[in-house]
């Protein structure tokens, strides 16, 4: 009996060991941090899996926008993306019933892996704006904890709704012809329904990528800055204006494809693997110097 309790004091004190000495998480240790690194400014890795050096913080209001749901502390980027934020919204500015943007969620003071929320937004690139149109630029911080944005689609995202306007087009148009911009995320019918609308130059509507959900918002991801290193951008967009593409997408909604017949094989029950969270080691070496900056 004593050899047994021996024997298992010795695999409990292992246990423990094992529990105490775990890696933290990265979307741990990059939560914790409340301010940018004194760094550099350096976006290092990619869109989903790296970290930001010497962020730029918005300012929670300007004279064109304010930054949303405060509490989150995510109105932090690249400086390329702060100017771009300001610049697109003096263009919103001008637009019928708008008085500039409300700003979602750029990243973290140090970029990273987030608590909860986007798998993407590591790198202070990435840009989440409202489609709301912001007519009142003195909310205070309570009031943007609360308030949320509307919705533009209709039947799933197929079409979109009475909400839209010529002003919404206006300001994406303007948003993907601006150089620095890589592509823009938004829901199937809107991309569509540019594609009817648009009379002029189609080029821009290249980078118009439509993606499940983004009805309340449209995500605006920049290229790497030329001249950084440890960057990776994303793959170009498909050649062309990508209309048909959306097209398809508002078809399959509309008219879900059946699923393809499997053969009759006995399959084993399997649990669906949760995704591995990242721990610092899995980031660019560059981001533990970001961590340990002051």
């Amino acid at each position: 009996m004593r050899f047994f309790l021996i024997v298992f004091s010795v695999l409990f004190s292992v246990c423990l060991a094992s529990v105490g000495s775990a890696e933290p998480l990265a979307k741990q240790l990059f939560g914790a941090k409340g301010n940018a690194s004194n760094l550099p400014p350096a976006p290092f890795g990619s869109y989903a899996k790296g970290c930001l050096a010497g962020g730029t913080r918005l300012p929670e209001t300007g004279p064109t926008w304010q930054a949303m749901r405060l509490s989150r502390n995510r109105n932090w980027g690249h400086p390329d993306a702060v100017d771009f934020v300001q610049d697109l919204s003096r263009f919103a500015a001008t637009q019928p019933g708008w008085n500039g943007l409300y700003i979602g969620d750029i990243s973290q003071p140090r970029g990273g892996p987030m608590l909860s929320g986007h798998r993407s937004h590591q790198i202070g690139l990435d840009i989440d704006i409202w489609m709301r149109p912001a007519t009142d630029l003195n909310l205070s911080r309570k009031t943007r904890e609360n308030i949320s944005s509307i919705s533009m689609r209709r039947a799933n995202g197929a079409f979109v709704n009475g909400e839209w306007t010529a002003a919404h087009h206006a300001i994406l148009r303007e948003a993907a012809k601006d150089k620095r911009v890589a592509r823009i995320f938004v829901f199937p019918g809107a991309k569509v329904q540019m594609c009817k609308d648009e009379k002029g130059s189609r080029k821009w509507l290249r980078k118009i990528r439509p993606w499940w959900g983004h009805h309340y918002h449209f995500h605006v991801r920049l290229a790497c800055p030329k001249g950084t290193r440890g960057c990776v951008d994303q793959k170009a967009p498909p050649k062309g204006d990508g209309c048909a593409d959306a097209q398809k997408w508002v078809n399959d909604i509309l008219n879900p494809p059946k699923p393809k017949p499997q053969p009759k094989t006995k399959k084993k029950k399997t649990t669906p693997k949760k995704r591995r969270e990242y721990v610092l080691a899995d980031l660019p070496q560059q981001c533990a110097a970001v961590l340990r900056s002051n």
